[in-house]
């Protein structure tokens, strides 16, 4: 397999679970948030402040097109990136997509946990982001149906558990 794409929203593990799907099937592991902020020597916090989402969403695009042309890797791409331009369709022409999926509440507390400075959450109370997190799943889940796999990672709360999402995500995928 040249390339599995990893999608869903933020905090729904794709990085975690990405790593080790990589490391399971022997593959090199890139998530595209890394990869721009290596690229364009800024973190996505700051290219946010100094472009907006629109600029950021450019560039996200961009570097998407470059690092989906790899092979033999697993790339987990940002929560907003399915839902701009084309992208959803370029990821499917580059091969399977696994969307992985959980509920607002799993999502909220995941991000709550998280130490990754987010731009599009900071400074929000529990009550704004649940709010923000379900209105904007709300919008972003035609986008990530559009995946040819879905995953639902609501029980992804232990070492444990991620090698068996390891596992059921290899099955799905046949590799």
């Amino acid at each position: 397999m040249e390339r599995i794409i990893i999608i869903g929203y933020m905090g729904a593990g794709k990085t975690t679970v990405g790593k080790a799907l990589a490391k399971a099937l022997g593959m090199e592991f890139y998530d595209l948030d890394w990869y721009i902020e290596a690229r364009m020597r800024k973190t996505v916090p700051q290219l946010f402040a100094e472009r907006g989402e629109e600029g950021f969403r450019k560039v996200e695009r961009n570097m998407l097109h470059e690092v989906a042309e790899f092979e033999g890797v697993v790339l987990s791409c940002g929560g907003g990136t399915p839902c701009f331009f084309d992208n959803i369709d370029y990821m499917n022409s580059r091969g399977p997509v696994v969307y992985l999926k959980a509920t607002p509440e799993v999502l909220r507390k995941h991000l709550l946990m998280g130490k990754t400075e987010r731009p599009l959450i900071k400074g929000k109370t529990p009550s704004e982001l649940a709010a923000f997190i379900t209105a904007q799943l709300e919008q972003r889940e035609p986008f990530y149906a559009k995946a040819a796999y879905t995953f639902d990672v609501n029980l992804l709360d232990t070492y444990d558990k991620i090698g068996m999402s390891v596992e059921g995500i290899r099955k799905m995928l046949g590799v």
